[in-house]
């Protein structure tokens, strides 16, 4: 579909929602209900931890898509992930642990999330979220830096009152600036 000026910005496009483990996790909600009502076909893939602190009927439920959680669970000959990989026009992980960026820069998939970073050919962006201590550590900080010498983009985590107590640089953006720089990303 070809947007309009009356369609949604996101008309026609297949977003991959990568959802890790992080207390952040909870926000997947909104940002699935925004980037589906900016039109977008939301597939939500969740790390086994991100299932502690969201769970997936809740994103099935908003997205209208099943959930991926789990290799064991896949049906069919063909493996889902590598068929979402194929179909999608962009993947966004939000939150994004130290765990999944230091995946990402390893070249490792032990998860589906992973898996999909490695086989998709579409454009990644990744929103991290942790306490900022750890964000700033120098380990972090240079796979990031591996990340995005790749062309995945960085939405910047702000300052902020984090889950463990402290105040500082590790908060996810808001679901308003992640779904902008999904809608300009895409446009």
């Amino acid at each position: 579909m070809i947007a309009t000026e009356t369609s949604p910005p996101l008309s026609g496009k297949t977003i991959a929602l990568g959802v890790s483990g992080s207390i952040a996790a909870y926000k997947a909600a909104d940002l699935t209900s925004e980037l589906r009502k900016s039109g977008a076909d939301v597939h939500v893939v969740m790390t086994e931890s991100a299932t502690q602190f969201i769970s997936a009927l809740t994103l099935s439920t908003l997205s209208r898509n099943p959930v991926l959680s789990s290799f064991w669970e896949e049906e069919g000959w063909q493996p889902g992930h590598i068929e979402l990989a194929d179909k999608i026009d962009l993947f966004l992980v939000a939150p994004a642990t130290a765990q999944q960026v230091g995946n990402y820069a390893n070249g490792l998939a032990p998860d589906l999330l992973g898996a999909i970073y490695l086989a998709t050919k579409a454009p990644v962006l990744l929103a991290p979220a942790m306490n900022g201590k750890m964000y700033e550590h120098e380990a972090v900080q240079k796979n990031l830096e591996i990340v995005k010498g790749r062309g995945v983009e960085i939405i910047e985590p702000v300052v902020g009152e984090l889950a463990c107590g402290y105040e500082g640089l590790g908060k996810l953006a808001s679901i308003e600036t992640i779904a902008e720089c999904v809608v300009s990303k895409l446009r």
